[in-house]
């Protein structure tokens, strides 16, 4: 049973572009311990979401879980975890946080309830609600 995730990023630092352009990303750098303990639970084949934050701060696409958690190279303590993703679509329409905010679906959303996560879980109903938004 596949699971889905939502990732945040920068766009001027990270851009769903970008990880359409390169195949592929190692996504490090976590280091708040609960988003740490949603990248140690994510499997093979399980997506997520790739939310724009700062800029846009939109839903615009989809990406699959390629690798699960491994040591993250850029933490020298060794206490945390990266994961691999790779892009699976462009959504046809970004779903912003305002429309998300306001979709009633949405209320218990973990990352409308928790937005400083930069690695939060997405229900099944969750899931369905924003690709309905996004047209499909």
């Amino acid at each position: 049973m596949t699971s889905h995730w939502l990732v945040k990023s920068e766009p001027n630092a990270y851009s769903f572009a970008d990880l359409q352009r390169d195949g592929s990303t190692v996504w490090d750098g976590v280091r708040n311990n609960a988003a740490a303990l949603h990248l140690k639970a994510m499997k093979v084949g399980d997506e997520a979401f790739f939310y724009h934050s700062q800029e846009g701060k939109e839903i615009v696409g989809i990406a699959s879980v390629t690798r699960t958690a491994f040591p993250d190279a850029s933490d020298p303590t060794g206490r945390f975890v990266a994961v691999e993703l790779a892009p699976v679509r462009a959504l046809k329409n970004s779903v912003t946080l305002a429309d998300m905010k306001a979709e009633s679906a949405l209320k218990d959303m973990a990352m409308l309830r928790q937005s400083r996560l930069s690695v939060s879980p997405v229900s099944d109903a969750e899931w369905a609600a924003i690709l309905k938004m996004a047209g499909g």
